[in-house]
């Protein structure tokens, strides 16, 4: 009877014993532990981060952060922990956390377009992920690289097409230019390349003339025609006297640093520069901008036609009027400097 009693009684501890340990399995690894009110949440862990670092970007998530150590602790998670952009959603428990955030990083999409020189484009995809934009710069700019790649560091912002781009955010910045360049080998595929070669002109000068395209119209519509005549002035030796290549030459200038122009003059004209097209012939020796593809594709499919002029369209700001004659186009010029003027617009 005694005996009975002792078995009794352990019997009852196991099962105590074994509903503490249930209870406790779900409320560390199955109970929802999540505390905000969105469908979802971010965390961003960085390469090399500590788990207090971790933790104080969960620890606004979680409504039991001390539940989520004991478990953290138990799949060792705090001492392997992997780098990246990892969500969490409403509900999720310990378990389904510490599974997500280990192995589990989601991809991102960054963009960009119209950055006019490697630096702002550094500081536009520093933004978007790990990688700081010093860092980016430096990569982007690396000798060895450029030279390897067939680039210098007056073209190498053509390697950069413009658009959106599945990256990791923990990617490193020698990553992300790598990626980079194999896009734009992507980009020019057999048929781009066939439509270069029988043009005359390398990958560089067809992305350093699309880059003067883009300047000079926004409009995708026109961007062939405007493209059309650039391509007629070269045909006959002519210098392309592009206004862009103009203000790209003075912003190199101090006494042009942190100033807009608005309205090129006959002093820009005679700057001391390879980027002159108005003072040097043919293509300067890279790009000026960033072209959008559209510029790309407006060079190595332009108009033919007979223009080797065209004007700021006075009546329809964006726009341009094309013509074949000299005199012509002196009109169309008079017609929009006195837009200029009549809007107070000097300089």
């Amino acid at each position: 009877m005694y005996i009975k009693k002792i078995l009794w009684a352990i019997a009852i501890i196991g099962l105590i014993a074994v509903g503490i340990f249930g209870y406790y399995i779900y409320g560390a690894m199955l109970a929802p532990n999540t505390t905000f009110n969105n469908d979802e949440a971010y965390i961003f862990v960085p390469s090399n981060a500590s788990y207090a670092e971790v933790r104080s970007q969960l620890e606004p998530l979680l409504t039991d952060i001390d539940s989520f150590d004991a478990l953290a602790n138990q799949k060792k998670y705090t001492t392997n922990l992997k780098a990246g952009r990892f969500i969490i959603k409403k509900g999720m428990s310990n378990n389904d956390i510490i599974n997500s955030i280990r192995s589990n990083n989601i991809p991102l999409k960054i963009a960009f377009n119209n950055q006019e020189k490697l630096s702002k484009l550094a500081s536009r995809i520093s933004t978007q992920i790990e990688a700081d934009s010093l860092s980016i710069l430096k990569s982007m700019i690396d000798p060895e690289f450029l030279k390897a790649s067939g680039f210098t560091s007056k073209t190498a912002l053509g390697m950069y097409i413009p658009n959106s781009y599945e990256f990791f955010w923990n990617t490193s910045a020698e990553g992300f230019r790598n990626r980079m360049l194999k896009e734009y080998n992507r980009f020019w595929n057999d048929n781009r390349k066939a439509k270069a070669k029988a043009l005359g002109l390398t990958r560089d000068q067809i992305m350093t003339l699309a880059s003067i395209v883009h300047e000079e119209s926004k409009q995708a519509s026109e961007q062939p025609r405007i493209a059309g005549v650039y391509m007629n002035r070269i045909r006959i030796g002519m210098p392309l006297q592009a206004d862009p290549t103009l203000k790209f030459a003075a912003y190199q200038l101090p006494e042009y640093q942190n100033t807009i122009i608005k309205r090129v003059l006959n002093k820009h004209k005679e700057i001391k520069s390879p980027y002159n097209t108005y003072l040097n012939a043919g293509l300067p020796p890279g790009l000026i901008a960033m072209p959008d593809v559209s510029a790309i594709g407006a060079v190595l499919n332009y108009e033919k036609h007979n223009y080797l002029y065209f004007a700021a369209n006075a009546k329809k700001l964006g726009f341009h009027k094309f013509s074949k004659t000299l005199s012509q186009h002196n009109a169309n010029a008079r017609e929009y400097h006195n837009y200029l003027s009549s809007q107070g617009i000097n300089k």
